[in-house]
């Protein structure tokens, strides 16, 4: 092991041997992989770009949202629920939230809600959670417990939602 230090013939040999190999395999093996990439990129751009043209073409509001650059207003789960209930046709009567204090948690602060909604169709729950996390991007819904209505219309369910905020 002691001549492997003595003798630095090897290392003469080895490392100009190493740094050649280097740019060799970027011009074999990664620069064609990126190229490869790179195309499938574009055409994965392109088949998307379809997809977002329509998206925008049946929902144009979207992008006005994003253009519009409003100041973000402090987020309130009372008022968040109440406007994106009433978009959906959820009569106010119809909803109950229990709102937990913000917490901090790994300096992330987050605030946990619990939305209760009674006698509510899936197309009007859908367009509701739907509205709220276009308008709250930060608002993640946690859990969904869906109760079929008994007695009731067959499309009737009673749908309690948790939701976190993220501040």
């Amino acid at each position: 092991m002691k001549d492997i230090y003595k003798n630095p013939l090897p290392y003469f040999i080895a490392v100009p041997l190493l740094i050649g190999i280097w740019p060799l395999s970027m011009w074999l093996v990664y620069l064609p992989r990126a190229e490869a990439n790179l195309k499938s990129d574009c055409k994965t751009y392109e088949e998307s770009r379809d997809v977002m043209e329509r998206i925008l073409a049946l929902d144009p509001t979207r992008l006005e949202l994003v253009q519009l650059n409003i100041p973000e207003e402090k987020f309130d789960y009372g008022i968040a629920v109440e406007s994106a209930a009433a978009k959906c046709g959820i009569l106010p009567t119809n909803s109950k939230i229990n709102v937990r204090p913000p917490r901090t948690v790994r300096e992330q602060e987050t605030q946990n809600a619990q939305v209760t909604l009674e006698d509510v169709d899936i197309v009007s729950f859908a367009k509701f959670v739907t509205s709220l996390q276009i308008t709250w991007p930060s608002l993640q819904c946690e859990k969904i417990d869906l109760t079929k209505k008994k007695g009731a219309v067959a499309d009737r369910w009673d749908i309690d939602v948790s939701l976190k905020y993220y501040y």
